[in-house]
Order: C-alpha cells, then sequence, then structure tokens
C-alpha cells in the first residue's frame, strides 16, 4: 500500500483528501506550519485511522528545504497547498503570487532529493483555464486552454492570474526536475466543512447566505462536489495513464440561480441580494470533462446536493 503526503492538510481540498486516504487504508504524511496547534489540526487526529497511520509534520511553503522531511520516502505527493486571496490585499505579488510558486517550488525540489516519489498530482483550478476573451466562442473549455494574464490584470482578477501563473511555472520545474507530475483543475468546490472553521469557497458560501458582504459575485463559474474533487485526486495519482491536466468540475451557473435556490429551500436566512457590479469573471462557458471520464471518473455530484451537503454541515456546526 503506497504511502502519500498532502501537504497543507488544513485547508478545505487537503483535509477530505487526507481523510479518503485514511479510510482506504494508507498510510498518510501531511505538512501544516504548526503542527502543535490543536485548534488548526485537532479534527485530523480525530479521522478513523488517524492515530495508527496519519503524521502531522511541520513545513513553510516559503521555506526551502522546509518539505525535504515529510516527503522523504513516501511514494506519491499531493500538493493542494496554495494560499487564497485576501481580499482588498495589495501586494497580490507577495501575498498570493510568490507562496503559490515559491511553494511549488520548495515542494518539487523535495520530491526530486526523495527519489522515492513515483507521481505528484498538483492541484491548480480551473481559474487558470477559463478567464480569456473567446471563453465563450471556444467552449467547452478543454485542458489545452490557458487563461490569458493581461486578461486577468486587467479584470483585476489576482487569484486566476497567480494561479495560471504558478501552474505554467509548475510544469516548467516539473520538466526540468524530471517529475511525472499530474495536475487537477477544479473549479469552485463545494461540500460539508471538515476542518472547524471554514476557509476560502466555504467562508464566501456562508458569507452570502448571511447576507454579511453587501452583495453576491457578479460570476459564472462551473461548481463541484468536495467528494468529485478528491475522487479526481486519487484517479489522478493510481491510474498510471493519467497525465497532463484534468479538469474537475461539474455544472455551470451564474451565482444567481444558485442564491434563489437556496432561499426556496432555506428560506430562514437573510441572503445577499445586490450582485456585484465586477466584470470579467461572468462569461457564459462550459467545461469539457472527457478527460477524467476516460480514466474511469464515475460521474458528478449535482449543484443542489453540493450545496445541501454544505448548508447542513453549516447547520451541524453552528455556523447557520
Amino acid at each position: 500500500m503506497p504511502e502519500y503526503c498532502v501537504t497543507g492538510g488544513t485547508g478545505f481540498i487537503a483535509a477530505h483528501l487526507v481523510k479518503a486516504l485514511l479510510d482506504k487504508g494508507h498510510m498518510v504524511r501531511t505538512t501544516v506550519r504548526d503542527p502543535e496547534d490543536l485548534s488548526k489540526v485537532g479534527f485530523l487526529w480525530e479521522l478513523n485511522g488517524a492515530e495508527e497511520r496519519l503524521k502531522i509534520m511541520k513545513a513553510d511553503l516559503l521555506m526551502e528545504g522546509s518539505f525535504d522531511e515529510a516527503i522523504q520516502g513516501v511514494d506519491g505527493v499531493f500538493h493542494t497547498a496554495s494560499p487564497v486571496l485576501v481580499p482588498y490585499d495589495n501586494n497580490i505579488q507577495a501575498t498570493l503570487i510568490d507562496p503559490c510558486i515559491k511553494g511549488t517550488l520548495n515542494v518539487l525540489s523535495s520530491c526530486k532529493k526523495a527519489k522515492s516519489v513515483k507521481r505528484v498530482v498538483l492541484t491548480s483550478s480551473c481559474s487558470s483555464i477559463r478567464y480569456r476573451h473567446d471563453a465563450q466562442q471556444v467552449s467547452p473549455l478543454n485542458e489545452s486552454h490557458w487563461s490569458d494574464p493581461d486578461y486577468c490584470k486587467h479584470y483585476n482578477l489576482w487569484y486566476a492570474y497567480a494561479k495560471t501563473i504558478a501552474e505554467k511555472e509548475a510544469w516548467r520545474i516539473a520538466k526540468d526536475c524530471g517529475i511525472d507530475m499530474v495536475v487537477v483543475n477544479p473549479s469552485f468546490v463545494v461540500g460539508p466543512l471538515l476542518a472547524p472553521q471554514p476557509t476560502s469557497t466555504l467562508l464566501l458560501i456562508l458569507a452570502m447566505v448571511k447576507g454579511l458582504r453587501g452583495e453576491y459575485p457578479n460570476t459564472t463559474v462551473g461548481f463541484v462536489h468536495i467528494d468529485d474533487v478528491v475522487g479526481a485526486h486519487i484517479l489522478a495519482m493510481e491510474e498510471t495513464r493519467a497525465s497532463g491536466r484534468l479538469i474537475c468540475s461539474s455544472s455551470v451557473a451564474h451565482w444567481s440561480p444558485i442564491i434563489e435556490m437556496l432561499k426556496a429551500k432555506y428560506p430562514s436566512y437573510p441572503y445577499e441580494s445586490k450582485c456585484s457590479k465586477q466584470e470579467g469573471d461572468n462569461s457564459p462557458h462550459s467545461m469539457d470533462t472527457s478527460k477524467l471520464f476516460e480514466l474511469g471518473f464515475v460521474g458528478f455530484k449535482s449543484v443542489p446536493q453540493m450545496f445541501d451537503d454544505c448548508i447542513k454541515s453549516f447547520q451541524d456546526k453552528g455556523f447557520l
């Protein structure tokens, strides 16, 4: 049974991935900034099999060599750790782009040193695919398409800009290091919360349901259930035929009908009612996921199910 390392274990995707790998009987190592901080990592110790088969290790994306110990001797590495943009942060380069690129460089360097690592699965995003002037014309978008960095800059889409630059850089580094890398490109990830506090995409959903933002995003985006994202990562690691990029996205929709759907099902919350005027992020498009299905992927959960799972977990944990 192969042993795996998952970077950034307290993140939304990483935590679910650690859980799934433990459930499958794997030995798992995961990296966090502070393994002693039980308020952050305590929930990982409660996962089935964690006491026997999980190691939580210290590593920092920006510190060279800090992943060496965690990666030494493992068969595969899931590099999911990545910063998410803090709103209204002016220093995009330092808070987003540098950690994205330097983190990937540091992880891949450790993989090269380790020699045991047979494959790296990198978590990128559909953000590195769908931001381009011709998105609608060339749809369905597939793995050969890339976001246009100038388009991202023009519309201040800095997360997409960073993801695009970082993924291109990751491919360059992997090639230079001779590393077998497969990239998963999920769209907007929805599903139940494992950690004690919601992060990234879940925080945005919670804020919209509670009407805390003042408006909802003027965004047309693919949505995908966390279980499907985890399934795609494991397939990318274990299926020898997997290569290149893999789009992982269910239905594409604007936020307006999503909010209407939630209002109809859960009417008691004070949802956002006003749409943002942000431009450049609402182009209708579709995503071609046939490459994932060709590898044996069985099918995506529906948008209503992913949001039901998400809202229910917020209710169970007392956030709603």
